[in-house]
């Protein structure tokens, strides 16, 4: 079996990635720690050629799958050489799928690593968390290495080359594996030069709100163009789940795009917001309010008490104006107006819906538009909806994509996720199955919200395959979650520094808060007893979470700075008056010498803290490939209705780094099925 050399260039010591060679995003990178069951037997150079990210199935004449059974012919649709961007070192989707399922659920270290442990009880058990989770083979190794040098070797270095002082073979062998199960993450465009967003429909993006709306605007169009080629079939409206200020509707909706979107948010305030943005773009008019200047005055100066009105006040006081009985006044205010949208024949059209969505079922939504057809509205006697979101946070990227299998006018969608922390939990709290996973456990000073326990069945995960895997199933608590939101290879030595220090700071102060009865321990096992060895495991034992969120600027010069600041914020919360008490109790008489013996009595092991983050973030990168590879397995599971299903990256990740879309699209319908 002939095995893929890692790049060279993977040798490249650059603190963000500067090209796909240098990224363990790519596809190829390491493959030599796949196994030779799983390694494909093609050389590097016919395996750069035949699975590079830019080489896409451009089936201009029809392309034939490959699976069991008579010969299906898909239509000409554009989409990448592997449904999924897993490295090449894979020889199939079932091959990658299933060693991945295997290593999230086999080994204990990524267990441990995701979801196992938790920052805030570094300091609070002993022995340590770095020594209990971390294998004592690889300690030594990793405390020698400055913060930068440890990112490098887990994320750019060339493993199978020579190294002084060389690191231990477990470890070795485990960011191997990482890499080959990190779904790849090199961005092309489809177009070299995309269509430029205007200054005004611009207004309010941010640089990184830039590239990802012109990218996906142009994606989304190229999608709907090659769907109305191979299916025969136009999509008329795109519905954008949790469209925010709607930047990315309001750039298709603008030209060279001239698209009819559905904005559906939950948030009054977003959507006025986004329609002043909408008339300031010139995708709708600000109103023509029509008024008696002579009444208005009138009426404003109704609004001064009498004795502060001014001669010209008086004046229009004593001559009110003569108006017919029929006359409708108009006060309202130019400012507060509604916008007006007209749809008009090749031009671009937004309609905003308010309302939450708990589900992908959009029958209310899809009513509305049939039941309140606009004159000139492309498809208002047959809309076809493609789904589409930038960022939808949590379980609304799972509706985005349920939304294709619920509603028959769905006929495609491209959901680009994020904020993985705030998904809920379907399958409930982890069993004795999973031995090092925490349980998601309550802030004693936040809201009453058990996510794990409510069994949600909008919650991850979404396919059958992960939700029944070797019965127990997956589960990713909250923690895992969280760090899968991390970007450790966009991660610079300023900025690492910085929130190794924010994170070494709030696991003290979470050590002092235990030492001063502010919060206890709990265990996760009831069963044990004290004579078992787990008992005091600190995979058996957490403490109380206490939520501090971000404090002022000043308060991270020091760690001195910080417990006060944090003191006092605790203290002075007005949402937890009962909370704010305890910890006035306990907290306020600390000293300033006391304070120092925690710094000094901890501040050696700093390092032991950044070393295990590190591990932690780069390991839930395939955290981040069990989530986005579990919903596309949830479309493949219906291939009654979903012809295909694919993930690929739409945005640069130095940009972006949530930049995997999930593209569905639906089954095209026979002309007897149409009649029938």
């Amino acid at each position: 079996m002939s095995s893929i050399s890692p790049p060279t260039s993977c040798t490249s010591r650059l603190r963000r990635v500067t090209s796909c060679a240098d990224s363990p995003y790519r596809a190829g990178s390491d493959s030599a720690a796949c196994t030779d069951s799983t390694r494909s037997a093609r050389s590097s150079a016919s395996a750069a050629s035949a699975c590079s990210r830019s080489d896409r199935a451009d089936a201009s004449s029809g392309e034939v799958d490959a699976a069991p059974g008579p010969p299906l012919v898909r239509p000409r649709i554009r989409r990448p050489y592997k449904p999924l961007p897993y490295p090449d070192c894979w020889d199939s989707p079932e091959a990658y799928v299933e060693r991945l399922l295997h290593f999230a659920t086999t080994s204990d270290i990524f267990q441990i690593l995701c979801g196992g442990v938790h920052i805030l009880d570094f300091f609070t058990n002993e022995p340590g968390i770095f020594q209990a989770a971390i294998p004592q083979d690889w300690q030594a190794y990793i405390l020698q290495c400055e913060p930068m040098r440890f990112l490098d070797l887990l994320m750019r270095d060339d493993l199978n080359a020579e190294m002084d002082p060389q690191p231990p073979e477990g470890l070795v062998g485990y960011i191997k594996e990482i890499r080959n199960l990190s779904l790849n993450r090199e961005f092309a465009p489809r177009k070299e030069k995309l269509p430029k967003l205007t200054r005004m429909v611009s207004v309010g993006m941010k640089p990184k709100k830039m590239h990802e709306v012109s990218n996906f605007a142009n994606y989304v169009d190229t999608l709907a163009e090659d769907i109305s080629t191979g299916y025969q079939k136009d999509i008329t409206h795109f519905i954008d789940f949790g469209s925010g200020q709607n930047y990315l509707g309001r750039a298709l909706a603008s030209s060279p795009y001239n698209k009819q979107i559905i904005a559906v948010e939950g948030r009054e305030h977003n959507i006025v917001g986004a329609k002043e943005l909408d008339m300031h773009a010139g995708v709708a008019e600000k109103p023509k309010v029509m008024r008696n200047k002579k009444l208005y005055m009138q009426q404003l100066d109704s609004m001064i008490p009498e004795g502060q009105l001014d001669e010209r006040a008086l004046k229009r006081a004593a001559n009110p104006p003569k108006l017919s009985d029929k006359y409708v006044p108009d006060f309202r205010p130019i400012n507060v107006s509604e916008a007006v949208y007209t749809p008009e024949d090749g031009k671009g059209f937004i309609r905003y819906i308010e309302g939450r969505l708990e589900s992908g079922d959009l029958a209310d939504v899809i009513s509305q538009v049939e039941k309140d057809p606009l004159a000139d509205e492309k498809g208002r006697n047959d809309p076809s909806l493609m789904a589409i979101s930038i960022h939808s946070c949590g379980n609304l990227s799972h509706h985005g994509i349920r939304s294709l299998v619920l509603n028959p006018r769905v006929q495609a969608i491209a959901i680009v996720g994020c904020c993985y922390n705030l998904m809920t939990e379907k399958l409930g709290p982890p069993t004795y199955k999973h031995p090092y996973m925490r349980p998601s456990l309550q802030a004693l000073n936040g809201r009453v919200v058990r996510e794990s326990e409510r069994r949600d069945p909008q919650g991850f995960p979404m396919s059958d395959r992960l939700s029944s895997y070797r019965d127990a199933g997956i589960r990713l608590n909250i923690t895992a979650r969280m760090m899968a939101c991390q970007a450790p290879q966009n991660w610079t030595e300023l900025e690492s520094d910085g929130f190794f220090t924010r994170h070494f700071y709030r696991a003290v102060l979470q050590k002092m808060f235990l030492d001063r009865g502010v919060i206890t321990k709990v265990r996760h096992n009831d069963t044990l007893t004290d004579n078992d060895s787990s008992y005091q495991s600190p995979f058996n034992v957490s403490t109380n979470p206490v939520i501090i969120g971000s404090l002022r600027k000043a308060c991270y010069a020091s760690f001195k700075s910080y417990v006060r600041g944090a003191i006092t914020k605790l203290t002075t919360n007005s949402e937890y008056h009962e909370y704010c008490d305890i910890i006035g109790e306990k907290m306020t008489d600390v000293t300033d010498e006391e304070i120092e013996q925690y710094e000094k009595a901890y501040g050696p092991r700093k390092r032991e803290l950044s070393a295990v983050w590190s591990l932690m973030a780069f390991s839930a990168i395939a955290t981040e490939s069990l989530i986005v590879t579990d919903r596309w397995l949830f479309l493949r599971q219906h291939p009654e209705l979903v012809q295909d299903a694919w993930v690929e990256s739409v945005f640069d990740y130095r940009e972006s780094p949530r930049n995997l879309v999930v593209v569905g699209v639906k089954r095209a319908i026979s002309e007897e099925q149409d009649r029938s």
